[in-house]
């Protein structure tokens, strides 16, 4: 508007400066000339100066009266622009206080701040999340989800934000059920969004869903979210616990379907292969281990499975005898390798046998197991005061109480002359000798 004026000035004064230039000019030679207007019986007679001025004027006048005209039309709407420009700048002042008002921790104040200038903000959108945030926080739910019902109508562009809020807001409250529901209707919308793999991978762990989690796993690894460390640690949890779940049913078809999910790489854990190999143990069907458990062995050799291979009830087990003693050569001093080859000679009916191993166990280190095959033995002669002591102390060492020698060396008296004594590592005779467990 200033612009206009100083225009309309300048003009006018650049046009006066002409015509008095003129005038003079005409002055000066003699010529200033005049001018006449008739109209009717109405005549003006004056200098052509004057008319020169007032032209000038005329022009100015017009210019000025134009444009204060179309200012003034043009006011309505200037003032309501400038009105909405100041309502603005206080609605996003008023974003910025209620934010700061909700992590303070004045909530209530921060959703009547938020709300109160949300109409006025240029994105109100943004002042119903952080309002319902603040709602949350003080534990007003229906307050929450009024405020993110109007966040929706507010745009349908931004509708995965409003949903993502949600669901991250349930899951802080424990709602997991709801929060999962509403999350498996995010992602059938937005398929394997990674905000929303992440919040169904908390929300399954949290519920210990682990068969959701298999079926999550493929959509974990392909979006890259988790270092493949990570992943693989979760996958040997997941397929651990679903084969105990399974293992209570001791439904070996059921074992089996789980078995069949684990990616190869998970089945060449022993904490994995372990749980399967008890768990078709238990259902009756240890002989669809007996390959696993050998595999396992030769990975890594440790008495959790050994004692597992020892509970398979094979159809020829002299032959499991056989290969058990293939062995002995890397393992000559594992105690638990004795015990279950003494057990699987009893299984045999090689009785000697069995005495001789169980006491080669015991010379090296002594197990429960030796000592109960050893008072199998002695109550299957129906020594039964023997069998009892020998059993005692099997469960004083499980229990892990004092080992009483002594009290061995009595019983086993009563299999063996006390001359020849219990073969030592190697085979030959010995002294019994307690080694420290």
């Amino acid at each position: 508007m200033r612009r206009r004026i100083v225009f309309s000035l300048a003009a006018f004064f650049l046009i006066l400066g002409i015509v008095v230039g003129i005038y003079q000019h005409l002055s000066a030679s003699g010529q200033a000339g005049y001018v006449i207007i008739g109209l009717g019986d109405w005549v003006l007679e004056t200098s052509l100066y004057v008319i020169m001025m007032f032209v000038a004027a005329l022009f100015v006048g017009l210019n000025l009266g134009i444009f204060f005209t179309w200012r003034a039309a043009l006011l309505p709407d200037t003032l309501k622009r400038r009105n909405l420009a100041q309502r603005m700048k206080r609605s996003e002042e008023a974003l910025a206080q209620g934010y700061i008002e909700t992590i303070e921790g004045k909530w209530e104040r921060a959703e009547r701040t938020l709300i109160r200038h949300a109409s006025d903000s240029a994105i109100p959108l943004i002042n119903y999340l952080v309002a319902a945030r603040a709602a949350h926080i003080r534990g007003a739910p229906e307050q929450r989800e009024d405020y993110l019902a109007r966040a929706r109508k507010e745009t349908s562009q931004v509708d995965l934000a409003v949903h993502l809020l949600r669901a991250d807001l349930l899951l802080e409250t424990h709602e997991d059920e709801e929060a999962l529901e509403y999350l498996n209707e995010i992602n059938r919308t937005h398929a394997n969004h990674p905000l929303v793999l992440r919040m169904l991978r908390e929300g399954y762990e949290r519920t210990r869903d682990e068969e959701a989690l298999h079926y999550l796993i493929p959509s974990l690894r392909e979006a890259k979210l988790y270092p493949e460390s990570d992943l693989r640690a979760l996958e040997v949890r997941i397929y651990r616990t679903l084969l105990e779940k399974r293992a209570v049913t001791r439904d070996a078809s059921l074992i089996r379907e789980v078995w069949r999910w684990v990616p190869q790489h998970v089945q060449l854990q022993d904490d994995v292969v372990s749980v399967y190999c008890r768990a078709m143990i238990e259902a009756g069907v240890g002989m669809e281990v007996e390959e696993p458990l050998r595999l396992a062995l030769g990975r890594e050799w440790t008495p959790e499975m050994l004692v597992l291979y020892g509970r398979i009830e094979a159809e020829d087990p002299q032959k499991q005898l056989q290969h058990v003693q293939e062995w002995l050569g890397p393992h000559r001093e594992d105690p638990a390798l004795f015990a279950l080859l003494a057990r699987l000679a009893a299984k045999a009916g090689q009785e000697a046998r069995a005495i001789e191993f169980a006491k080669t166990s015991l010379n090296l280190q002594p197990l429960p197991e030796a000592l109960k095959i050893l008072g199998d033995v002695l109550y299957s002669r129906r020594d039964e005061v023997g069998a009892s002591r020998l059993y005692r102390q099997g469960l004083r060492l499980a229990h892990g109480e004092t080992f009483e020698p002594d009290a061995v060396e009595r019983a086993l008296e009563l299999l063996t002359p006390p001359v020849a004594g219990i073969p030592g590592p190697e085979g030959h005779p010995g002294e019994f000798v307690q080694t420290p467990r």
